[in-house]
């Protein structure tokens, strides 16, 4: 079975998309994905599956519009797919915590950028599936205004990376689990 990071938008402890993780992961449990756990109370969801991408973020998104009265959004990552986007950091040399990755479910069309407002000299990269923004004064200070942003979900990269070691630990455990040593 595939190990997968599910980012899902609009979920948070308070206020709109109110969600506690616990009832988060029970409701994943309740689809059959195996090994759930949830990291931070921001939506981030690793599981494994052997279902088909695209038909695991629909089942999810469905289940949890069911519960919230709206779909939130759901994007997948495998765990390649993630040490790939921190990887492809066009600013790996800025404080880890001022740079967001937007995801997305499709790569971003060339347009994504238009529409862009960056009044605080914030820095904006789209590539393939997300787009990176350096927040040089943080981005809850900020006044960037960029409209393709809110399609997506965003995560700093240090959350990235947490994901990534997560998700990664999961997928090696998992392997060890088939193929145990003698």
């Amino acid at each position: 079975m595939t190990v997968y990071v599910a980012l899902l938008r609009a979920i948070n402890v308070g206020g709109t998309g109110k969600l506690p993780m616990a009832e988060l992961k029970a409701l994943c449990e309740g689809l059959g994905f195996s090994d759930v756990s949830t990291f931070i109370h921001s939506g981030n969801v690793i599981f494994r599956d052997g279902g088909d991408a695209a038909d695991i973020a629909a089942r999810l998104d469905a289940a949890l519009a069911e519960r919230l009265g709206k779909p939130p959004g759901v994007f997948l990552r495998r765990p390649g797919e993630l040490a790939a986007t921190l990887d492809a950091n066009p600013f790996a040399a800025m404080e880890p915590n001022r740079v967001l990755v937007s995801f997305f479910a499709e790569p971003v069309p060339d347009d994504a950028l238009h529409g862009l407002v960056a009044p605080d000299g914030e820095e904006v990269v789209a590539l393939g599936r997300e787009i990176f923004v350096h927040y040089p004064i943080g981005s809850g200070r900020s006044r960037l205004r960029l409209p393709m942003l809110k399609s997506g979900t965003s995560r700093n990269i240090n959350t990235v990376n947490r994901l990534h070691d997560l998700a990664q630990a999961l997928k090696t455990r998992a392997a060890t689990e088939r193929n145990p040593r003698s």
